[in-house]
């Protein structure tokens, strides 16, 4: 699975890791991509969303169904 969250795209970032003798390699920042389950009442049936830790807080302010509206607006099927 991709680290990429469903609602606001937050995708890993890339930059590099400095060592104690400054030597530079690369890594990755992946976002907090959590799993968590909705209940949809519009459907009448849970929904499984892949969101970041930001988007979760998100969701709890504009509500799940509009969550779902634009995470579909985006193309991708939930």
């Amino acid at each position: 699975m991709s680290a990429h969250c469903q609602l606001t795209g937050a995708r890993p970032g890339f930059g590099k890791k400095i060592s104690h003798s400054h030597r530079r390699t690369s890594r990755r920042f992946d976002p907090n991509i959590q799993s968590k389950r909705y209940w949809l009442p519009g459907e009448g049936r849970y929904v499984r969303l892949r969101l970041s830790a930001r988007a979760i807080k998100a969701v709890d302010v504009m509500g799940v169904e509009a969550a779902v509206a634009r995470i579909r607006a985006r193309g991708e099927r939930v």
